[in-house]
């Protein structure tokens, strides 16, 4: 009962992690409408493959990338906010028509990078853990429960955003197309300056 008290918990973890507005979140919404379901859907695995990994650290208690994380913070939120620019940037100048050469693969590796650079992920994902009190220390075959279980509750937010996002993709013509890819733009390209701002000040 134990394993299953941790997979649920863990699930929880995982929806509170990649619920929160923010540059991924705006990423798969755009992949979902531009490309449709499957495209979203990818985009969230690798966003859920990166919260799995920040999980996994934070769930065997590798205390020193934690704090190897932590002190190279100004690092992190710098080639972050660079990435998120250069993003954004991307999406500012592409034309509204759908792009063939840009494939699942891509938005997977896209969305895994834009949440790795994100230095708040691993830092939420310590909160969250002590928040259900799951910081303590277990064997090992455990705390694979816990990890299994933040990669599912990622996905599933990432799955129901995506059907939602599909489900008004065919009211979306080329000029409406156009509008979100400013949006998006000016969104994720947003983050990244917050991110540089962050750095800067040493926040």
């Amino acid at each position: 009962m134990h394993e299953l008290d941790l997979l649920i918990r863990g699930v929880i973890a995982g929806l509170v992690i990649a619920a929160p507005v923010g540059p991924v979140n705006v990423f798969c919404i755009h992949r979902t409408i531009a490309k449709g379901w499957k495209a979203g859907l990818f985009a969230g695995l690798g966003a859920a493959a990166a919260d799995t990994l920040y999980g996994a650290i934070a769930g065997f208690s590798i205390t020193f990338v934690i704090a190897l994380l932590i002190r190279e913070i100004f690092w992190i939120r710098l080639f972050g906010g660079i990435l998120l620019i250069g993003i954004g940037l991307s999406y500012l100048f592409r034309p509204p028509k759908h792009r063939v050469e840009d494939g699942e693969d891509r938005g997977a590796r896209s969305a895994f990078f834009m949440t790795l650079t994100n230095p708040t992920t691993v830092l939420s994902f310590l909160a969250v853990l002590a928040a259900l009190h799951m910081e303590e220390h277990r064997p090992w075959w455990q705390t694979i429960f816990l990890v299994g279980g933040i990669f599912a509750g990622s996905m599933m937010w990432w799955a129901v955003l995506g059907a939602v996002a599909n489900h008004f993709r065919e009211r979306f013509n080329d000029g409406a197309m156009l509008w979100m890819n400013r949006i998006a733009g000016f969104a994720i390209g947003g983050f990244g300056i917050v991110a540089l701002i962050l750095a800067r000040k040493g926040f």
